[in-house]
């Protein structure tokens, strides 16, 4: 589906967190997580080009020595998607794809559905798609580290909250409830406007950078699937993420 729109997937990879340090650098089977990241993004076989967009000079040199591609930029920034804009301004694409650093099981399947809608009728409507997965119960619900998020009846984003949305007054009613999963596909000059749009009240209020988007008008295509996203956020997830890979070697 990518021959006539050139795809590419950027991996923010930032060296310190505050939940997980040097979670990155960090050993899953034999590999540090960027690097199994890289090469699983490599491996779908959807990109033109894949790319590391690091402020690490360890990171950057972890992905050149493998022969990967790797950009070095040290400005600040406060999102993923504002480093990998700042990276991309030199590079020719249609399409940009942020794939978390942190998450190398990223599924082939999913970013086919997330790529698909850029071939569907509503395409020239879209500035950047997302996925969605169905919250089961209550404790996800009312997580706010669940984003929640709310669409039309064409699948197009009308807000993101870390609060219950909808609230459910009728509880007769079959509401159904979406985690967003935080991984996105641009149109190039949606991700390059992204950065130059100041933050709003909105978005600073529940630290969701959607919100940023739809603040300034941009359509967002929401794409349910079933898959959750694996990411490596704690000591614990990086046990389970190993414990993941010996199973699927093993298969």
């Amino acid at each position: 589906m990518k021959k006539d729109l050139k795809i590419i997937a950027m991996i923010p990879a930032r060296l310190e967190s505050t939940r997980f340090s040097r979670k990155l650098m960090r050993d899953l089977g034999g590999k540090t997580v960027i690097r199994q990241t890289y090469e699983a993004t490599v491996a779908t076989g959807l990109f033109d080009d894949v790319y590391v967009v690091t402020d690490s000079k360890e990171i950057f040199i972890e992905i050149d020595k493998m022969g990967g591609n790797a950009i070095y930029k040290t400005t600040p920034h406060e999102t993923g998607s504002d480093r990998i804009a700042e990276a991309v301004q030199d590079k020719q694409a249609d399409i940009v794809v942020n794939v978390q650093g942190d998450e190398p099981f990223t599924s082939k399947n999913l970013l086919q559905k997330l790529l698909a809608v850029f071939k569907e009728e509503d395409a020239a409507e879209i500035d950047l798609a997302t996925p969605m997965v169905a919250l089961k119960t209550t404790e996800e619900i009312e997580n706010p580290n669940n984003v929640k998020v709310i669409t039309d009846t064409n699948d197009f984003a009308l807000y993101f909250s870390r609060s219950v949305i909808p609230y459910p007054r009728d509880k007769t009613k079959n509401t159904k409830y979406y985690k967003h999963i935080g991984i996105y596909a641009f149109r190039r000059q949606a991700l390059l406007d992204f950065a130059e749009l100041e933050m709003q009240p909105l978005e600073a209020a529940e630290k969701i950078e959607c919100l940023r988007h739809l603040e300034y008008g941009k359509r967002i295509k929401m794409v349910e699937t079933n898959e959750q996203s694996i990411g490596i956020d704690t000591a614990e997830d990086l046990e389970k993420a190993r414990e993941l890979l010996k199973s699927s070697s093993k298969n």
